[in-house]
């Protein structure tokens, strides 16, 4: 493992950090794109006549859960307990992985219901917000998959912690930036 950089952080962990900000500032932008347009859609269907709310509490809670799952699974690592590991890492990503499912189900509803990606400023702003933020938890949910791939194989052990906790900077980043969007977007309509 090489040593700390000059702000005394490993360099991957402040790559990580550093990467973490430029996301900050996408998601800033998506998020106050929402915010300038919000309540000035001209056509309908309207949000809050298709918003589920306890449907997307039920896929928020997963969602928050799995990051549970990944602070066991990084403190399973550190205690080199790598079959709790492998637990933890395969249910961090079923986690994601029924998130994904539940923001699929709910794309499909609001395109049947007539809310296409350019039916109105809401469903642009939406759709893209949401989207990205879904293709972020899709290449989380391949990153552990593939950390658990490696767990299977004997190539991550205790050694390897670092690169566990990495992994789990992005997982918590995500789920954070999904508490900002659950209360933008739903509880706030």
């Amino acid at each position: 493992m090489e040593g700390p950089s000059s702000t005394g952080v490993s360099n991957r962990k402040l790559a990580m950090w550093t990467f973490i900000g430029s996301e900050c500032m996408l998601f800033g932008t998506l998020i106050a794109t929402y915010l300038i347009y919000r309540g000035r859609n001209v056509v309908g269907p309207y949000p809050d006549e298709l918003l589920n709310i306890p449907f997307i509490t039920v896929t928020t809670f997963v969602l928050l859960m799995s990051s549970l799952m990944m602070v066991l699974a990084l403190a399973a690592i550190e205690r080199n307990d790598l079959k709790k590991t492998k637990i933890w890492l395969f249910m961090t990503a079923l986690f994601g992985l029924i998130f994904l499912g539940g923001q699929y189900y709910e794309f499909n509803h609001f395109v049947h219901e007539g809310l296409p990606l350019s039916r109105n400023l809401f469903s642009s702003t939406f759709f893209v917000l949401t989207g990205t933020h879904g293709g972020h938890v899709a290449g989380g949910v391949i990153w552990l998959g593939t950390l658990f791939v490696r767990a299977t194989q004997g190539k991550l052990d205790a050694t390897h912690a670092e690169t566990v906790e990495i992994a789990g900077l992005y997982w918590h980043f995500v789920d954070v930036i999904w508490i900002v969007l659950f209360t933008l977007i739903y509880l706030l309509v």
